[in-house]
Protein backbone atom coordinates (compact mmCIF):
# COMPACT_ATOMS: atom_id res chain seq x y z
CA UNK A 1 0.00 0.00 0.00
CA UNK A 2 2.98 2.46 0.76
CA UNK A 3 4.32 1.49 -2.40
CA UNK A 4 1.41 2.58 -4.70
CA UNK A 5 1.02 5.72 -2.10
CA UNK A 6 4.49 6.53 -3.52
CA UNK A 7 3.48 6.65 -6.84
CA UNK A 8 0.66 9.21 -6.73
CA UNK A 9 0.60 12.89 -6.75
CA UNK A 10 -1.93 13.03 -3.19
CA UNK A 11 0.71 11.36 -1.09
CA UNK A 12 0.06 9.78 1.45
CA UNK A 13 -3.23 9.52 0.70
CA UNK A 14 -3.94 6.76 3.57
CA UNK A 15 -3.31 5.64 6.78
CA UNK A 16 -2.76 1.78 7.86
CA UNK A 17 -5.60 -0.13 7.03
CA UNK A 18 -7.50 -2.20 9.99
CA UNK A 19 -7.71 -6.14 8.92
CA UNK A 20 -10.28 -8.59 9.93
CA UNK A 21 -10.92 -12.46 9.07
CA UNK A 22 -14.01 -14.01 9.60
CA UNK A 23 -15.94 -17.57 8.68
CA UNK A 24 -17.22 -17.65 5.27
CA UNK A 25 -20.05 -19.88 7.89
CA UNK A 26 -20.81 -17.18 10.56
CA UNK A 27 -24.60 -17.40 10.85
CA UNK A 28 -25.04 -13.63 9.81
CA UNK A 29 -24.15 -13.72 6.36
CA UNK A 30 -27.77 -15.96 6.38
CA UNK A 31 -29.39 -12.39 7.17
CA UNK A 32 -27.79 -10.35 3.93
CA UNK A 33 -30.66 -11.37 1.70
CA UNK A 34 -33.17 -9.74 4.11
CA UNK A 35 -31.15 -6.83 5.35
CA UNK A 36 -29.13 -5.62 2.11
CA UNK A 37 -30.58 -7.32 -1.12
CA UNK A 38 -32.65 -11.07 -1.69
CA UNK A 39 -29.55 -11.05 -4.44
CA UNK A 40 -26.87 -10.87 -2.06
CA UNK A 41 -24.45 -13.30 -2.13
CA UNK A 42 -22.97 -15.83 0.38
CA UNK A 43 -19.18 -16.62 0.55
CA UNK A 44 -20.06 -20.25 -0.91
CA UNK A 45 -21.80 -18.39 -3.96
CA UNK A 46 -18.44 -16.79 -4.64
CA UNK A 47 -16.46 -19.35 -3.91
CA UNK A 48 -17.86 -23.12 -3.58
CA UNK A 49 -14.96 -24.24 -0.69
CA UNK A 50 -14.83 -20.86 0.65
CA UNK A 51 -13.44 -21.14 4.31
CA UNK A 52 -12.70 -17.65 5.85
CA UNK A 53 -13.66 -13.95 4.67
CA UNK A 54 -10.84 -11.16 4.96
CA UNK A 55 -12.22 -8.01 5.41
CA UNK A 56 -10.36 -4.61 5.44
CA UNK A 57 -10.77 -0.94 6.04
CA UNK A 58 -8.15 1.58 4.04
CA UNK A 59 -8.73 5.19 6.02
CA UNK A 60 -8.24 8.04 4.07
CA UNK A 61 -5.78 10.89 5.52
CA UNK A 62 -7.28 13.85 7.64
CA UNK A 63 -5.84 15.93 4.62
CA UNK A 64 -8.15 14.28 2.20
CA UNK A 65 -11.15 14.42 4.53
CA UNK A 66 -10.66 17.92 5.90
CA UNK A 67 -10.68 18.77 1.96
CA UNK A 68 -14.29 17.95 1.25
CA UNK A 69 -15.73 19.60 4.44
CA UNK A 70 -18.64 21.88 2.68
CA UNK A 71 -19.27 22.67 -0.88
CA UNK A 72 -21.70 21.27 -3.61
CA UNK A 73 -19.13 19.15 -5.20
CA UNK A 74 -17.22 16.91 -3.38
CA UNK A 75 -13.19 18.10 -3.49
CA UNK A 76 -10.78 16.87 -6.35
CA UNK A 77 -8.86 15.74 -3.64
CA UNK A 78 -11.88 13.27 -2.32
CA UNK A 79 -12.28 13.03 -6.10
CA UNK A 80 -9.12 11.11 -7.00
CA UNK A 81 -8.73 9.40 -3.33
CA UNK A 82 -12.04 7.70 -4.56
CA UNK A 83 -10.59 6.91 -7.82
CA UNK A 84 -7.06 5.66 -6.29
CA UNK A 85 -8.88 3.35 -3.23
CA UNK A 86 -10.39 1.56 -5.84
CA UNK A 87 -7.49 0.80 -7.74
CA UNK A 88 -5.54 -0.33 -4.83
CA UNK A 89 -8.17 -2.44 -3.53
CA UNK A 90 -7.90 -4.27 -6.56
CA UNK A 91 -3.86 -4.47 -6.19
CA UNK A 92 -4.23 -5.92 -2.43
CA UNK A 93 -6.93 -8.69 -3.24
CA UNK A 94 -4.85 -9.61 -6.54
CA UNK A 95 -2.00 -9.89 -4.28
CA UNK A 96 -3.81 -11.57 -1.62
CA UNK A 97 -4.61 -13.96 -4.54
CA UNK A 98 -1.46 -14.46 -5.47
CA UNK A 99 -0.46 -15.20 -2.03
CA UNK A 100 -3.11 -17.91 -1.43
CA UNK A 101 -2.18 -19.95 -4.70
CA UNK A 102 1.21 -20.04 -3.48
CA UNK A 103 0.14 -21.82 -0.47
CA UNK A 104 -2.12 -23.97 -2.69
CA UNK A 105 -6.14 -22.26 -1.66
CA UNK A 106 -8.26 -20.20 -3.97
CA UNK A 107 -9.94 -17.08 -3.63
CA UNK A 108 -12.85 -15.36 -4.83
CA UNK A 109 -13.46 -11.31 -4.80
CA UNK A 110 -16.15 -8.66 -5.71
CA UNK A 111 -14.84 -5.17 -7.38
CA UNK A 112 -14.70 -2.75 -4.48
CA UNK A 113 -17.29 -0.62 -6.18
CA UNK A 114 -20.27 -1.22 -9.23
CA UNK A 115 -21.57 -4.25 -7.96
CA UNK A 116 -24.94 -3.30 -7.89
CA UNK A 117 -27.94 -3.04 -8.98
CA UNK A 118 -28.86 -0.35 -11.78
CA UNK A 119 -32.25 -0.10 -11.03
CA UNK A 120 -32.60 -0.87 -7.37
CA UNK A 121 -28.70 0.13 -6.34
CA UNK A 122 -28.86 -2.65 -4.07
CA UNK A 123 -25.41 -4.56 -3.93
CA UNK A 124 -24.86 -8.28 -4.23
CA UNK A 125 -22.32 -7.98 -1.71
CA UNK A 126 -21.71 -5.22 -0.05
CA UNK A 127 -18.30 -4.67 1.76
CA UNK A 128 -19.97 -2.77 4.20
CA UNK A 129 -22.16 -5.33 5.54
CA UNK A 130 -19.20 -7.72 5.39
CA UNK A 131 -17.01 -5.51 6.86
CA UNK A 132 -19.95 -5.37 10.03
CA UNK A 133 -19.88 -9.41 10.44
CA UNK A 134 -16.36 -8.91 10.38
CA UNK A 135 -16.06 -6.98 13.10
CA UNK A 136 -14.20 -4.00 11.98
CA UNK A 137 -17.30 -1.14 13.29
CA UNK A 138 -20.49 -0.35 13.62
CA UNK A 139 -23.00 1.42 11.33
CA UNK A 140 -23.96 4.93 11.62
CA UNK A 141 -26.91 6.84 10.95
CA UNK A 142 -25.47 7.88 7.78
CA UNK A 143 -25.52 3.92 6.53
CA UNK A 144 -21.88 4.05 6.78
CA UNK A 145 -19.62 1.61 8.76
CA UNK A 146 -17.84 3.72 11.74
CA UNK A 147 -14.10 1.77 12.42
CA UNK A 148 -11.42 2.34 15.13
CA UNK A 149 -10.30 5.03 12.49
CA UNK A 150 -13.68 6.61 11.34
CA UNK A 151 -16.02 6.22 8.53
CA UNK A 152 -13.55 8.10 6.15
CA UNK A 153 -11.96 5.50 3.26
CA UNK A 154 -12.80 2.39 1.28
CA UNK A 155 -13.61 -0.73 2.29
CA UNK A 156 -13.06 -4.08 0.75
CA UNK A 157 -13.67 -7.85 0.89
CA UNK A 158 -12.17 -11.21 -0.25
CA UNK A 159 -13.18 -14.33 0.05
CA UNK A 160 -10.80 -17.57 0.44
CA UNK A 161 -10.14 -21.30 0.58
CA UNK A 162 -7.65 -20.77 3.25
CA UNK A 163 -8.75 -21.30 6.86
CA UNK A 164 -8.24 -18.56 9.36
CA UNK A 165 -8.66 -17.96 12.95
CA UNK A 166 -11.54 -15.46 13.35
CA UNK A 167 -10.53 -12.17 14.51
CA UNK A 168 -11.96 -10.81 17.79
CA UNK A 169 -15.63 -9.29 16.96
CA UNK A 170 -16.72 -6.05 18.26
CA UNK A 171 -20.01 -6.33 16.41
CA UNK A 172 -21.73 -5.12 19.57
CA UNK A 173 -19.66 -1.93 20.70
CA UNK A 174 -21.64 0.90 19.38
CA UNK A 175 -20.10 3.52 17.97
CA UNK A 176 -22.32 6.15 16.46
CA UNK A 177 -23.31 9.14 19.03
CA UNK A 178 -26.87 9.26 17.79
CA UNK A 179 -27.16 5.94 18.54
CA UNK A 180 -25.94 6.25 21.76
CA UNK A 181 -27.19 9.18 23.29
CA UNK A 182 -29.14 11.25 20.56
CA UNK A 183 -26.38 13.60 20.93
CA UNK A 184 -24.97 13.99 17.14
CA UNK A 185 -26.59 14.19 13.57
CA UNK A 186 -24.54 16.13 11.97
CA UNK A 187 -24.44 13.25 9.31
CA UNK A 188 -27.63 13.57 8.05
CA UNK A 189 -28.10 17.05 8.17
CA UNK A 190 -25.09 17.86 5.97
CA UNK A 191 -26.49 16.04 3.33
CA UNK A 192 -26.66 18.08 0.19
CA UNK A 193 -29.20 15.65 -1.38
CA UNK A 194 -31.51 15.50 1.54
CA UNK A 195 -31.49 11.69 1.29
CA UNK A 196 -32.30 11.15 4.89
CA UNK A 197 -35.85 11.38 6.13
CA UNK A 198 -35.97 10.60 9.19
CA UNK A 199 -34.94 6.74 9.39
CA UNK A 200 -35.48 6.09 5.63
CA UNK A 201 -32.79 6.89 3.49
CA UNK A 202 -33.71 7.83 -0.54
CA UNK A 203 -30.59 5.51 -1.82
CA UNK A 204 -31.74 7.66 -5.39
CA UNK A 205 -31.37 11.02 -4.29
CA UNK A 206 -27.70 10.31 -3.09
CA UNK A 207 -27.06 8.70 -6.29
CA UNK A 208 -28.20 11.40 -8.22
CA UNK A 209 -25.71 13.35 -6.39
CA UNK A 210 -22.69 10.97 -6.75
CA UNK A 211 -23.64 10.97 -10.93
CA UNK A 212 -23.21 14.71 -10.96
CA UNK A 213 -19.78 14.66 -9.22
CA UNK A 214 -18.39 11.65 -11.92
CA UNK A 215 -19.59 14.29 -14.67
CA UNK A 216 -17.98 16.99 -12.69
CA UNK A 217 -14.74 15.13 -12.21
CA UNK A 218 -15.05 12.81 -15.81
CA UNK A 219 -11.34 14.25 -16.79
CA UNK A 220 -9.84 12.21 -13.87
CA UNK A 221 -11.46 8.49 -14.19
CA UNK A 222 -15.11 7.60 -12.91
CA UNK A 223 -15.84 9.47 -9.90
CA UNK A 224 -19.32 8.89 -8.75
CA UNK A 225 -18.69 9.95 -4.97
CA UNK A 226 -20.02 12.24 -2.92
CA UNK A 227 -19.06 11.98 1.18
CA UNK A 228 -20.19 15.25 2.37
CA UNK A 229 -22.50 13.28 5.20
CA UNK A 230 -19.15 11.34 6.05
CA UNK A 231 -16.55 14.52 6.57
CA UNK A 232 -16.79 17.12 9.38
CA UNK A 233 -17.98 14.40 11.66
CA UNK A 234 -16.98 13.64 15.41
CA UNK A 235 -16.58 10.06 13.78
CA UNK A 236 -14.97 10.75 10.62
CA UNK A 237 -11.43 9.85 11.60
CA UNK A 238 -11.74 8.10 14.67
CA UNK A 239 -14.36 6.46 17.52
CA UNK A 240 -16.11 9.20 18.62
CA UNK A 241 -15.39 10.11 22.15
CA UNK A 242 -18.11 10.15 24.34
Amino acid sequence: MKEFSNKTILKPLWKEPIIKTISADHDLFKTLKQTVSPKHLFPHDILPNAKSVISFFIPFEEKIVESNIGGHYASKEWAEAYILTNTLITKINKKIDFLMHQKGHQTGNIPATHNFDNLTLLSNWSHRHVGYIAGLGNFGINNMLITEKGCCGRLGSIVTSYLFAPSENHISEEKCLYKINGSCKVCQTQCISNAYQGRDFNKHKCYQTCLENAEYYKKIGYADVCGKCLTGLPCSTRKPLI
